[in-house]
């Protein structure tokens, strides 16, 4: 055993014998005779000579039940389901059988057993040498003395569901199986002489040659992840470990090896203590009674020895709830208990094996600070030694959690001036140093006259955004403020990106982000704004940003990306982009946070047409548009504005005709149109629209005449309706009248058998009008808005008061133009002088005018403008 010597040995367990809670305290014995063992599902399990199958709980609570005749000699308990697979004997003879029992239930008080049959395949009587079941239950190895190895695929709990097949054959006994499950499945066997692999995600099951070197019964485990799963093989000389396409790393441990296990980590080797006869059999399966085992329990990963320890006669090393338990053939049960990391990590600090403390510390997965700290002692350690500059590289693995100052102070020496300067160095590589700390680094550089290095640090400025980025949010903030010019002139596209952090959701370089922070810290992004000087691209891509992370940004954000699209649209000369930086600029205005004064002075600079009239219409300004088309003498759209907003706003026509009118060119065909619109909604009189085109020396007599025509037309066809109506009204006037006369001479004979609400025989009490309408008293009383008024006849009585009071209305009309209006005669003519304006009405003031007054003229009045007007008049 000289090879092992070499490691470091540690008493990293505790050992004692395990006591019966349930008998004052004393040794606890197991039930005599074990012939196997496994654990499990919170149970040790035990196979006896009897054929008994005992478990034993966390309590130390022994339960049994018979499972086999004759006695029990393999026992398998699988780790993620309640089902034990046993190998025994029922019969004397060569004949073992396999049988699954389920755990969780009961059958007669006993575990359910759901399946029995015989291990052999074939008829050739062969003992079973070891056994192995896959956690999916869907594989089932079996290991025989004669060489074979027995594959059962499907669901072993059932017999309808699984196949059974010879996989291997040879001369050499099976001594070991294993499965591993990583991205295939593979069947590790070990004999005395081979260990091979077997693919079994693969059809015909491809076999490999591992090894020429076997191991004894017992002697082989399969390692955890940590290991990456690799099947290790306890040879008398070394331990070997394999992959599935080769062999991997070996240790030379010599001796006789009796069992290997792997348990969370840790390799336990039973080896024979002393000298003893020659291997039997199967090598370590047949131990003398006077034999002693030495236990000794490896750390392949960090290479030392947890523990060691003589044992007599250990049957098996079993692991659960959390602890060993080494079962020996006199009965006793030994609990090993691991020490905690600290304990474990102090007792490697006495003994200054820092390099240690820190692998070991690593494979524990000690946090960041327990890690810290042994950083710093062993920095403590090698600098009393006077190793400088391997102190300095366990304090800068301290960085983030030791201050600085503790260890600056070690190094202020001039003497130790490089380490200092190599832990200023790393402090600012991880961003956390301030302002003190670059002096002090600068300060270093000036003594050590390194030049180079001075200049690098002073115009990296691409390592100074990196450490502005590490800094927290206000000392970010107030940095970018301070120094943004200068990194936006030299490093432009890393300066933008951190300004877009800053400005939305900033978190420190390298600082975890935690789902349930809820604190956003954001920057105005309006405040940076004049970073950007001469960098209008950056500036851009900052902006869009901007508005699209965060909608309710800055009015200044989207004043300055507007004037930015438009500069951009200004400038481009390619149509096809010059069309989309179009409509991205009028896709801003069309936002909610664009301010009209603003965005309108924007668009006018730059003669964005587009966006003017966008703007002129989301304000409603109708005449500015008109004007606008009018400005750039866009004939057709003067037209089409007055068509589209006319309704909105009248006085566009009136402007347009008027706008034409002024103009030399020839423009009756827009005249035409124009003044088309205003004959049909009547919006200007003749005489007015006469005196606008009197302007135009282009517009002749043909350009108004067809609207003239059919003005006069419309006029006679209103006094024609006008006359009808008179001679209508005269007549029911006359008619009235006699009927009037009638009722005040005559008598009148009420004859009405029905009420004419309810269309009921009339019953009295009844109401009579002298309209000859009759009503029950209490259909009147129900209806009747008024006593003295016919419920029937009053909507019609009501109509004719309101045409009576619209007469006198216009009466009053009528006085207030005479009162209005001075007549002077000058020769031939006379002259209506109207003081103030008089208000648009219907011509019927007109019909009550005094005689000499030519209708004509004065229905050519320029209604409603206040003003003295002069009409001339016939004489």
């Amino acid at each position: 055993m000289a090879a092992f010597l070499q490691w470091r040995k540690f008493v990293f367990f505790d050992k004692e014998a395990v006591s019966d809670p349930l008998d004052n305290g004393k040794k606890f014995v197991l039930p005599k005779g074990i012939s196997a063992s496994d654990s499990g599902r919170g149970l040790l399990v035990l196979g006896d000579m009897e054929g008994r199958i005992w478990l034993v709980t966390r309590s130390l609570q022994l339960t049994s039940f018979q499972a086999y005749k004759l006695r029990v000699t393999h026992l398998y308990q699988l780790k993620q389901h309640s089902i034990l697979v046993s190998v025994g004997l029922d019969e004397h003879g060569i004949n073992p059988l396999v049988k699954v029992w389920n755990l969780d239930k009961r059958d007669s008080g006993n575990p359910l057993c759901t399946r029995i049959f015989p291990a052999n395949l074939g008829t050739k009587p062969t003992e079973v040498s070891c056994l192995s079941i896959h956690e999916n239950l869907n594989f089932m190895a079996i290991g025989f003395t004669d060489g074979s190895v027995v594959l059962t695929k499907g669901d072993i709990t059932r017999d309808r569901h699984s196949k059974t097949v010879t996989l291997h054959e040879g001369s050499s006994p099976v001594t070991g199986l294993a499965f591993r499950q990583v991205k295939s499945t593979h069947l590790f066997v070990a004999t005395l002489e081979k260990v091979y692999c077997f693919t079994l995600s693969v059809k015909e099951y491809p076999k490999v040659e591992l090894d020429s070197h076997g191991c004894a019964l017992r002697c082989s485990s399969l390692a955890d992840p940590s290991q990456d799963s690799q099947f290790i093989v306890a040879g008398d000389e070394c331990i070997y470990l394999y992959q599935p396409d080769g062999r991997g790393p070996c240790f030379a441990f010599d001796g006789q090896k009796l069992l290997a296990h792997w348990h969370r980590g840790y390799l336990f080797l039973v080896v024979k203590d002393v000298k003893s006869p020659n291997k039997t059999g199967f090598g370590g399966g047949e131990i003398s009674p006077s034999e002693k085992q030495l236990l000794t329990v490896y750390d392949l990963d960090n290479k030392f020895i947890a523990y060691s320890f003589c044992f007599d006669d250990v049957i098996d090393v079993v692991a659960e709830w959390g602890s060993f338990y080494i079962l020996t053939r006199s009965g006793t049960m030994f609990l090993l208990q691991e020490k905690d990391t600290q304990t474990k990590l102090e007792m490697l600090f006495k003994k200054n094996l820092f390099v240690m403390a820190i692998n070991l510390a690593k494979s524990q997965h000690l946090d960041s600070d327990g890690l810290s700290e042994i950083f710093r002692q062993y920095g403590d350690h090698l600098y009393l030694k006077g190793d400088h500059d391997g102190a300095i590289q366990q304090y800068i693995r301290t960085i983030g959690k030791l201050e600085p100052s503790y260890v600056i102070r070690k190094f202020l020496d001039a003497q130790r001036i490089h380490n200092l300067t190599a832990y200023l160095q790393a402090l600012h590589r991880k961003s956390l140093a301030n302002a003190d700390h670059t002096t002090l680094l600068l300060n270093c550089y000036t003594k050590l006259k390194d030049s180079s290095k001075l200049e690098e640090f002073i115009k990296n400025y691409q390592e100074g955004l990196h450490y502005i980025g590490c800094l927290p949010f206000e000392q970010a903030e107030s940095n970018m403020k301070r120094y943004g010019k200068t990194l936006m002139h030299h490093v432009p596209e890393g300066t933008t990106l951190l300004l877009k952090n800053i400005c939305t959701n900033y978190y420190p370089t390298g600082e975890a982000v935690s789902v349930d922070h809820c604190q956003v810290n954001k920057a105005n992004s309006e405040e940076f704004i004049p970073i950007f000087a001469n960098n209008p691209r950056e500036l851009k891509a900052f902006l869009e940003h901007m508005i699209k992370v965060d909608p309710c940004s800055p009015q200044g954000v989207y004043d300055t990306l507007l004037e930015l699209r438009l500069q951009d649209w200004a400038h481009e000369e390619d149509l096809e982009k010059k069309k989309i930086l179009q409509g991205e600029a009028v896709s801003l205005l069309k936002s909610d946070n664009t301010v009209f004064d603003k965005a309108l002075v924007l668009c006018q600079m730059h003669n964005f047409k587009e966006g003017i009239l966008y703007l002129y219409e989301k304000g409603k300004l109708y005449q500015q548009i008109m004007h606008y088309h009018m400005q750039n003498e866009e004939y057709g759209k003067v037209v089409e504005v007055c068509k589209h907003y006319g309704d909105q706003e009248g006085c566009l026509w009136e402007q347009a005709l008027g706008y034409f009118a002024k103009k030399e060119e020839d423009c009756k065909t827009f005249i035409s149109e124009v003044l088309h619109h205003i004959d049909q909604k009547n919006l200007m009189p003749p005489l007015l629209v006469v005196q606008t085109l009197a302007h135009n020396s282009t517009a002749t007599l043909s350009v108004i005449k067809e609207y003239l025509i059919n003005k006069l037309k419309r006029e006679s066809q209103q006094i024609e309706a006008d006359d009808k109506k008179i001679s209508q009204y005269r007549e029911e006037t006359s008619v009235l009248r006699s009927e009037i006369k009638e009722l005040k001479t005559s008598a009148k004979i009420f004859q009405k058998t029905k009420c004419n609400m309810c269309n009921s025989p009339l019953e009295l009490p009844s109401v009579h009008f002298l309209c000859s309408h009759s009503f029950h008293q209490h259909c009147f009383e129900s209806y009747a808005e008024s006593e003295a008024e016919c419920p029937t006849c009053t909507p019609e009585n009501r109509k004719v008061m309101d045409m009576l009071r619209s007469q006198d209305q216009k009466r009053d009309l009528h006085d207030h133009f005479n009162r209005q209006t001075v007549v002077r005669s000058t020769g031939d003519q006379r002259r209506i002088l109207l003081r103030g304006s008089l208000p648009r009405s219907d011509p019927q003031i007109l019909q009550d005018s005094p005689e000499w007054v030519n209708k004509e003229s004065i229905a050519l009045l320029f209604w409603g403008k206040p003003s003295f007007i002069t009409v001339l008049l016939s004489p």
